[in-house]
């Protein structure tokens, strides 16, 4: 069991070409999101991640968005590198977006004031134990994907768009579909100047 599981980690890849074809349904893209925000630990159980699942035609809206948002900032005569990004992402099946309740944050904040500046910190990270949970489990099942951050410039349209609580904050977004490459060699610093035993 713990060899699969080391091996599910070792496949999770940064996948850029992906397509809108389907490689498991869409529900079953449900229940492993859904699986992993249910069991992914938070600091003191607080459970202030949030996510959105976008599929098909709102996933397209998002990257549309994105673009539009983008075009408005990056320079014309250097916009062209952008928009094919825009478009490989858009070329996805889905979207998964990340989302930290920052009422929750601040509740406990109020509850438990000598660790006040740790919540933001802890709630980034468990944020980032979602998003590893996620793609892990997604290569597991054969789809590949990316994390992007486009936030904070898309929050307030994509807030409006799909009717985002005030109080969700973006932090990432997973683009999602079947690979159509294989992703590259990934060099490894060695592990020497990485980690340390002492016995």
């Amino acid at each position: 069991m713990m060899s699969q599981f080391l091996d599910a980690i070792k496949a999770r890849r940064s996948i850029y070409a992906i397509s809108k074809e389907e490689v498991v349904s869409d529900q079953r893209v449900e229940e492993i999101v859904a699986e992993a925000v249910l069991h992914t630990p938070s600091s003191f159980n607080s459970q202030s991640s949030r996510v959105v699942v976008l599929f098909h035609e709102q996933h397209d809206k998002l990257w549309d968005i994105t673009k539009e948002t983008l075009r408005e900032i990056v320079p014309a005569d250097s916009f062209a590198p952008t928009e094919e990004k825009m478009a490989a992402f858009r070329s996805g099946r889905g979207t998964v977006l990340f989302f930290e309740d920052q009422e929750v944050i601040q509740g406990l904040q109020e509850q438990f004031a000598l660790y006040k500046d740790n919540f933001p910190v802890w709630s980034e990270q468990s944020s980032g134990m979602l998003q590893f949970v996620v793609w892990t489990a997604l290569a597991n099942e054969g789809i590949g994907a990316t994390l992007q951050h486009y936030n904070p410039l898309i929050d307030e349209k994509v807030r409006n768009e799909w009717n985002i609580p005030a109080s969700w904050k973006l932090i990432a977004q997973m683009p999602f579909g079947k690979p159509m490459a294989e992703p590259g060699e990934k060099p490894f610093n060695p592990i020497e100047s990485r980690m340390k035993v002492f016995k």
